[in-house]
């Protein structure tokens, strides 16, 4: 059997090949649906006009303003390509023929060989219209085909109940081995036992000597990462020349959307809603929400609601593992547009989000493969932990990403709000499938391969998690996910040297390395809190007067630097949040403590793990006044 050989897509057309059945132009078609009855002359003429505006095709214009139904449409185009209608869900694809082309590439181009009919194969699509652009590859891998029509939902569920298990190892299997930590219970993972184990043996035989190290282990993180912190702040705070005004653009992209979904019992409402006010042509906008095939709930949730036609549906077949990156993954192939975002169920982004991000591409070169928007929670007064994790993210979003972007830093992306041009997504590989931090490892990823990820003004706001035990939950994950993120980038620690360059390696030990240090070795540096209650502690008998003023006097700046750059990220923030409570973080990130030892736990029990985070439970404020007041709140 030959190879499977890729099909076209739409950059990369070959030049139109008549077929033997009626071929009208586009414009004859979308014209044929008035003269035939089955749209108005009213919204013919409207879709003519949003197609003179940013253009796209009048079927799909029609398609997401509600101008014409899915099953209209479908039988319009069987009468006008004079093609027939299967059922490819009743006629059981061929899957030797499938094979013959590739089931993600079926996917890809929303076609489906069904089987042979009077020597030719019929070949199932929904879009007649570009089946002339894909018809040389089909007809070099199966012979004569034959183009029929099927819903578009009917051939990907077909597809997947046909090549489900090969299209989930494709999912878990997308990114290059020597850049995933599929391997980590065989290969490198081995070794982290391995190390804890020595470490626990070595304190025994020896603990004056490895608290020692470990001290100054401690010592020396906090320091590395309190300078990159200050670094990162002068940087992101230095005047920087306005910002040019966004470009004209004649013909704006299709725009992807992945947001992936599980056991989410009454999100959907509020997601669609929230993602109806985005301000981005209908037609141009493809929104597909991935749920895992055992997820009855969210299923159910999501039959209860009214989707409009922008939005689909996407069950990912089951596999060896269930993670996010894995469903998105699976969706890649699904995208029909050249930009990708990524959102979570409880995102409520800016209105004016995809336009901005749009243009920010449009003005950057092809090595800006990615950017990152701002976050920020639209809960921040829920209770005490809704504060301080709102200060937190004000600090790193408002603060230290835009710093560490001036310096020319690679940073780890957050879990959404996340734009990608499509070619540079699929060039990496996609996601790594089995890391828990999808998001921190693909930052680094970015970097190594030569693409660059920037910080898009725009802002999205989502849902604190202010309930203790998910929160540690949530943060345990994270921080496994750095740990094995590190382990994985640094299996030839050269190599990473000579992709990222001497500048961005160092970056990326202090931002995760020492960032991980900083957690699971905190409880020592909390031991020194027994000298000013006048309790004996080791060092005072060992450290000579001056060691110990400037471990004092690093202890003291290292709480100054927080507590200032707390309060200058609240001014970059719509809160208005009493000062008073940064005081309070202080006594918030040893929970972060406890969430690195169940992370440490977990890297050598069950490292692929995915603790998900609930939604749901506190909703965004009324829009309007409560948001005008909020600054005037404490």
């Amino acid at each position: 059997m030959s190879p499977p050989l890729p099909l076209f897509s739409d950059a990369q057309q070959p030049a139109p090949v008549a077929l033997k059945v009626r071929q009208p132009s586009a414009s004859g078609f979308a014209l044929s649906l008035m003269t035939d009855g089955y749209v108005s002359s009213h919204a013919f003429l409207e879709a003519l006009s949003v197609q003179k505006r940013h253009g796209g095709h009048i079927p799909d214009i029609l398609l997401s303003r509600n101008g014409i139904s899915a099953a209209a449409l479908l039988e319009a185009q069987a009468r006008h390509w004079a093609a027939p209608l299967v059922d490819p869900m009743r006629q059981r694809p061929d899957r030797d023929l499938i094979d013959a082309i590739g089931a993600a590439e079926c996917l890809r181009a929303g076609l489906l060989p069904i089987g042979r009919e009077a020597g030719r194969v019929q070949v199932a699509t929904a879009h007649p219209d570009r089946f002339a652009q894909h018809r040389r590859a089909l007809e070099h891998a199966l012979g004569p085909v034959e183009m029929v029509l099927a819903p578009a939902s009917a051939i990907l569920s077909a597809t997947i109940a046909s090549e489900g298990f090969r299209l989930a190892a494709l999912a878990e299997m997308r990114s290059p081995l020597a850049e995933s930590c599929r391997d980590w219970g065989g290969g490198s993972g081995r070794m982290f036992p391995v190390v804890m184990a020595l470490l626990l043996l070595a304190f025994w035989m020896q603990p004056s000597v490895i608290a020692a190290i470990l001290l100054g282990w401690a010592l020396l993180t906090l320091l590395a990462v309190t300078l990159l912190r200050v670094a990162a702040a002068f940087a992101a705070l230095r005047t920087q020349p306005p910002s040019p005004p966004p470009p004209a653009i004649a013909r704006l992209p299709r725009v992807s959307i992945m947001i992936a979904l599980f056991q989410e019992q009454d999100i959907a409402p509020r997601l669609i809603r929230r993602l109806d006010k985005i301000d981005y042509p209908r037609d141009l906008l493809d929104v597909l929400i991935l749920i895992e095939d055992e997820d009855r709930m969210t299923r159910e949730a999501l039959a209860k609601t009214i989707l409009p036609p922008w939005i689909r549906v996407v069950t990912v077949p089951p596999g060896s593992i269930k993670t996010k990156p894995r469903a998105l993954n699976f969706g890649l192939d699904l995208c029909r547009g050249s930009l990708i975002g990524i959102y979570d169920a409880e995102d409520a982004p800016e209105p004016q989000q995809l336009r901005k991000m749009v243009a920010h591409f449009y003005r950057s070169g092809p090595e800006v493969a990615c950017l990152q928007g701002v976050l920020d929670f639209y809960n921040p007064r829920t209770n005490w932990l809704s504060r301080c994790f709102t200060m937190e993210y004000a600090v790193w979003f408002r603060l230290l990403l835009p710093g560490l972007q001036r310096l020319g830093l690679a940073f780890p992306l957050g879990g959404t709000t996340l734009f990608f041009r499509r070619s540079a997504l699929e060039a990496l590989g996609g996601w790594d499938a089995h890391n828990v931090t999808e998001d921190a490892d693909l930052g680094i990823r970015l970097a190594r391969h030569g693409y660059r990820a920037e910080l898009l003004d725009s802002v999205t706001e989502e849902e604190a998690n202010c309930r203790a035990l998910p929160w540690v939950r949530q943060r345990s994950r994270w921080l496994k996910g750095y740990m094995m993120t590190w382990g994985v980038h640094m299996q030839n620690p050269a190599l990473l040297w000579r992709q990222l360059g001497p500048w961005k390696f160092w970056g990326f030990q202090i931002l995760f390395l020492s960032t991980v240090s900083q957690f699971l070795l905190a409880p020592i540096l909390w031991s020194f809190w027994l000298i000013p209650m006048g309790l004996p502690h080791p060092v005072t008998s060992v450290f000579s007067q001056t060691a110990f003023l400037a471990l004092m006097a690093l202890f003291i700046l290292t709480e100054v630097v927080n507590i200032t750059l707390t309060l200058i990220a609240l001014r970059k923030t719509r809160h208005g949040l009493n000062w008073l409570w940064a005081l309070s973080l202080h006594f918030y990130f040893p929970l972060g403590a406890l969430a690195s030892y169940k992370a440490a736990w977990e890297m050598v029990c069950k490292p692929f793990y995915w603790d998900k985070t609930s939604h749901g439970h506190f909703d965004a404020p009324p829009l309007g006044k409560a948001d005008s007041k909020a600054s005037g709140q404490r």
